[in-house]
Parts: structure tokens; sequence; C-alpha cells
């Protein structure tokens, strides 16, 4: 794995070591403080390089005259509006970026209209350390690029700003959200044949390390609970399913927790409604919605985040043999609900169906939010930029919606209505884990899952476009997100965690 730069926070007039970063305004415009020598070179190399100050443009200098560096970096920060959180982790990444191999960076935290706040330079950090990840354990040295093994970014990074103890502060809280999307992006990009059900809940019950309470469900106890749903779509793989529990108990002991659910379909293979064989590697990525619940329960664990949360994950793999599940059957979720299983392939709907039942009916959450990579329909509507957003909460909704605005990690409210509803009404069974045809592909798949909730506020997030082969930015460059965490993350601190 590429390793992460160091990151630490300095006082304002550090001496620069290495590359030397300072940002620009409008028409290049710098700070005061970054002294006459770096504002004339600055001035003269814009005017010829016709350099504005753009935000995340730059301006590169090498071996700089009477500058006390090796080299300057000029990064744009001027936009029509303030900047975003997301901006600020862009920005950090961009820095990481140009700033590849180098031994030392030094960042001047300090705009021409005034300093960087604590929590914009730990945004600005956490965006260099997402922009560093690279998943690349398989490759042998000979394979990397060029053969050798320099660093993807620089190995220390030192912001200079203006109150050190501030900024360390929110870099706790931004490190542990970093560490939290790169675990879920770690989980996405593993093989399948690594990553099966049990390694994934080993994974997870090592986060009890974090203070997070683990708690794993072998089959024998997940046929005691008659989650035939989520047993249905196992009985193809010799590898045995798993129901993986994780509490983070730091809120109030009387309240009431929140609830995140997960799909972890570690390989989906379609079932006896088998895939065509093009792009069929991706799906090991099918358990992007467990890996991105795993994620946010580490990363609130990491900041000690004042709330009660619950993340429940379902772990199987859709395979095919001789025993796996045929199109026809019916089976009888924990619910008591029996389902027409018309297409094996629409497989994370039946896991999602017992977890999200086992949720509620245990826990007794104030609401429940569940992520998948459900359906390509939600490709199909929204592409890779944002995720489908179906809830039965305008609350919750709205929050998800906002909280989707603020971190990058966007959403879009579709509907769900009786209408709908009708096209999964079975014919042999209460219900069929498939609507009408193409038609409404993933609301009649939230519909089927809303028949799972109970009337607890719910949303289901289907993340399948967001997850795995999303653009990369400037903070991302792994073929897996991490999509969700930094949304979810945002979520319980803007609106449920205490103090």
């Amino acid at each position: 794995m590429a390793s992460l730069p160091s990151i630490e926070f300095v006082a304002k007039d550090a001496p620069a070591k290495g590359v030397l970063v300072v940002l620009a305004g409008k028409d290049a415009g710098l700070a005061a403080s970054a002294g006459d020598a770096v504002r004339s070179l600055v001035s003269r190399a814009a005017g010829v390089a016709r350099f504005k100050g753009k935000h995340l443009a730059t301006l590169d200098v090498l071996a700089p005259a009477d500058v006390d560096a090796d080299r300057l970096l000029v990064v744009g920060t001027h936009a029509d509006k303030p900047l975003t959180d997301e901006d600020w982790l862009k920005l950090g990444g961009v820095i990481a970026s140009k700033t590849k191999g180098a031994p030392e960076v030094t960042i001047r935290c300090e705009r021409a209209d005034g300093d960087v706040s604590a929590a914009e330079a730990a945004m600005l950090a956490a965006g260099a350390s997402l922009r560093a990840y690279d998943f690349d354990l398989y490759k042998t040295k000979s394979s990397r690029k060029n053969g050798d093994d320099e660093p993807k970014v620089a190995s220390k990074i030192a912001l200079a700003v203006a109150d050190i103890a501030a900024a360390k502060d929110a870099y706790t809280v931004q490190e542990a959200i970093a560490a939290g999307t790169m675990l879920a992006r770690d989980l996405v990009n593993e093989p399948a044949n690594v990553l099966g059900p049990v390694e994934f809940a080993d994974r997870i019950a090592a986060l009890s390390q974090q203070g997070i309470d683990v708690e794993i469900l072998g089959e024998a106890e997940l046929r005691a609970l008659k989650m035939d749903a989520l047993l249905g779509v196992a009985q193809g793989s010799p590898r045995p399913p798993r129901l993986a529990i994780m509490r983070w108990n730091g809120g109030p002991d009387d309240e009431a927790p929140i609830a995140f659910v997960g799909k972890g379909v570690v390989f989906d293979t379609g079932g006896i409604s088998i895939k065509p064989a093009g792009s069929m590697d991706e799906m090991k990525g099918d358990m992007g919605g467990a890996a991105a619940v795993v994620g946010v329960m580490r990363a609130l664990a990491g900041r000690s985040a004042k709330v009660n949360a619950i993340g429940i994950v379902g772990l199987v793999e859709n395979s095919v043999d001789g025993n796996a599940q045929r199109p026809g059957d019916i089976v009888t979720a924990m619910s008591g609900t029996t389902i027409e299983v018309l297409n094996t392939d629409a497989e994370g709907r039946l896991v999602l169906a017992d977890a999200l039942w086992y949720c509620q009916d245990r826990f007794k959450p104030k609401f429940m939010v569940n992520l998948a990579t459900l359906t390509g329909a939600i490709i199909v509507a929204l592409g890779n930029q944002h995720a489908g957003l179906f809830s039965n909460n305008d609350e919750l909704s709205d929050r998800l919606l906002a909280a989707g605005i603020g971190t990058g990690e966007k959403v879009w409210r579709l509907p769900l209505a009786p209408e709908y509803d009708k096209m999964i009404e079975g014919k042999f069974a209460d219900i069929k884990n498939i609507g009408g045809g193409r038609a409404a592909g993933a609301i009649t798949a939230a519909q089927f899952l809303q028949r799972f909730v109970n009337d607890v506020p719910w949303a289901h997030l289907d993340v399948a476009g967001t997850a795995m082969g999303s653009p990369a930015n400037e903070y991302n460059q792994s073929w897996a997100s991490g999509f969700g965490v930094r949304l979810l993350d945002r979520l319980v601190s803007d609106h449920y965690q205490a103090g």
C-alpha cells in the first residue's frame, strides 16, 4: 500500500523546508506576510504564465531566487463563491499531487484576505492524505510505474497555521473521517478471493481495537433467526454467510441509537440468472454499501463522536452451483413476508430485507439509513455523480441532501409511491424481488426494501454508480471511492450527536 504523508502543524512564521506552497487569491495576490521576495517572484512568473489565482490552478517555480526553499508552488484559491469543505479537500489533493516525491513540504495557510481557519487547514491536510491513497498491495516492484517505489506524494507535510492547537484538534476529526474513507476503499478494492464473508467479518472484528463493540452471527444463528431471504442468496456458495453488528456507544446510555445498514455481497455472479462476462470482475465491489457502513463506524469511533450508533452488514457471496437458489423459488424473510425470487441477480434486496428487519426489531433506532450497490438502473438515471436517495421521511431526506451538498458526496431523491409498490406484488407469494421489466428498476428495488422497515424513519442510498468506478477527482484516484463515509459522518455531526 502507498504510504501516507506525515502531517504536522507549525507556527505561521516557521522556516520553510523543501517545497514552499503559498496560496494565491484573485490576480495572484498573496498575503503580505509572504515577503517581498516571494511576492515579487510570483508577480513576475504569474504575468508570464497568465496565472490569475483561479481555484486549483498552479504555478511552479524551481530553485526560486532569494527564497529560502528548493521550490515554490503557488496554488490558486480564488472562486466566485466561498470555498466549501470539499473545495479545501480538493486543494489538499492538488498540493499532494504537485509535490509528490518531495521529502518535505511547507504550506503557508494564509491568503491575501487573512488566515486560513483551523477547520480549513484540517480539511486541506485530509485532502492530501486522501489523494495519497493507492491500492497497490498486490503489485510487485517490477510492475509499478517506472519500476520503482517513488512516493505518490510528499513524505512530510507541514502546515504553517495561526493556531496550532485548534488546527490539531480539527485534524483529529478529519483524520478519523479520512481513515474511515480509506478503510472503505480498501474493502471495496480487495479481490473476492481474499475478502469473502468470513474474512470481511474478521476485519470488522478488528474494529474492537477502536472501541467498537462487534458481534458476528454465523449461519446457525441466522437460521435460528429465520433469515431465509439472506440465507437463500448464500446457499450457492461454499463460503458461509455472516451478519456483523457494530455498536459505538458515545451518547447517553438511555438514548436510542441511529443505525446504518449495508449490503455486503462480496462477489455477485448473478446466481443462476448469471451476469454477462463483461465487467463481471467489478462485482467484487458489490459490497460497497457494507464497506461504507464499516467506514463510517470507524470514523465515528476515531473522532469519539457523542452518539450511539449501530452498523449492521449482511455478508454473502452470490455464486452458482447445484445448490444455488433458483428463479421461481419462494423464501420467507425474517419478518414473515414471503418472497418470490424471480431473478437471482436481484439478490442485494434479499440480504437487506433481513438485515433491516433485524435492525429495527432489535435496536429500535431513531432512523435507519441503508447503503447498497443495488441497481444498474440508478446509473442509467443518475450516472456516476449522484447516489439515488429514497426515503419515507422528509426530514431525514432533507438532511441527507444537505450533507451531500456539504461534503460533495451528492444524492438525489427519487419517488416512492403506492403505484410503484403494486409492481412488486407477487403471483405466488406476498411480493416478488423484481418489478415489471426494465421500468423503474431502482424505484421498485426501494419499494421492496420499504416493506421491511416497519415505519421506522428510513432512507435507502443506491450507491451503484458512486461507490466504485466513479470519476476520479483531486482527492481520490482510486477505483473504490469510499462514498458514503463523509456523507453519513456529516449527517451525524450536523444533527444527531450530543454537544
